[in-house]
């Protein structure tokens, strides 16, 4: 059982080491394409990847039809509103700001877990939680301290906020009937039909007139394969595994990967405050995992024969 739970926080760690790259590697695939562009190319090759997988692996499993409501509610907020609010919200905001909302969403998640699920963060926990989010803070002012928007800014930002919170949410559920694979094939492949229409209108002819570089061929491989794919199928265990709050809380780490990926791939600085701020994540994270999360009610336990 302790091997198990070991083998959870690392997978949780890898996924976050992941994420935070694909900051790195947005910059990238934005060398040759658009932002839509490259959000529809990340989920087809997301699907593709994922099918073949599944099937080599035999992972794949059959969806019940009163259960794909809940795999189209989770495309709808991730990928689909997560992306636009945050794509969009960035031409009206500050790096700054957008970053500290979206660092919020590890406080949003466990109070709705809370009401739906009934986990319960213990004191030390939610200190952990609070430290972890200064940290992050921390991180951030480092980097840029302009603090500029407006109100549609805020307004797309706190979207996206909602988005992701909800999806982590809605992954809970849905992960105690089916396995990582299944659940991510159907949320990108439902993506994939959310964002074409949108595509078809702003970047479908761009895409046929570019002459992408080597580079951004690349970024979006990763993307699509280690973003869109592998991360999904991790998170989707760990969240069923840890529960949505304790799992989300570390998301906290994916700035911290971003800064240090910077500092090696694009050669950003590295000043005292964005160390000190990497630092209070790591210890407030590891005082948000110290003890399990408490139970109001057993009969709401998940069930622990679901495959991986």
């Amino acid at each position: 059982m302790k091997t198990k739970s070991t083998s959870i926080y690392l997978g949780l760690v890898f996924v976050m080491f992941l994420w935070g790259l694909t900051f790195v590697f947005y910059k990238f695939a934005f060398e040759s394409f658009k932002p839509i562009s490259v959000l529809m190319m990340r989920l087809v090759v997301s699907v593709a990847f994922i099918y073949l997988a599944a099937k080599l692996l035999n992972k794949l499993q059959k969806v019940k039809r009163e259960d794909y409501k809940y795999l189209l509610l989770m495309a709808f907020f991730e990928p689909f509103l997560y992306f636009l609010g945050e794509s969009f919200g960035l031409l009206y905001v500050s790096s700054t700001l957008a970053s500290v909302m979206i660092a919020t969403i590890p406080l949003i998640v466990p109070i709705g877990a809370f009401f739906i699920f009934a986990e319960r963060l213990t004191r030390l926990n939610i200190f952990g939680l609070f430290v972890s989010t200064l940290g992050v803070i921390a991180v951030v002012l480092a980097v840029d301290a302009e603090w500029g928007a407006t109100l549609k800014g805020i307004l797309l930002m706190f979207l996206a906020v909602l988005a992701a919170s909800a999806y982590t949410l809605l992954a809970k559920k849905v992960s105690s009937s089916y396995n990582g694979f299944t659940i991510t094939i159907w949320q990108n492949f439902f993506g994939i039909f959310m964002f074409l229409p949108i595509f078809l209108i702003y970047d479908f002819k761009d895409l046929l007139n570019t002459n992408p570089t080597t580079n951004s061929i690349y970024a979006v491989l990763y993307l699509a394969i280690f973003g869109s794919s592998v991360t999904f199928i991790i998170f989707t265990r760990a969240v069923r595994e840890l529960g949505a709050a304790k799992a989300n809380i570390f998301a906290n780490l994916i700035p911290v990967f971003t800064a240090i990926a910077s500092f090696f791939l694009l050669k950003e600085e590295m000043p005292l405050l964005k160390l000190l701020g990497i630092g209070i994540v790591l210890i407030g994270l590891i005082l948000s995992q110290l003890k399990s999360i408490k139970k109001v009610s057993k009969s709401k336990t998940i069930p622990e024969n679901i495959p991986i």
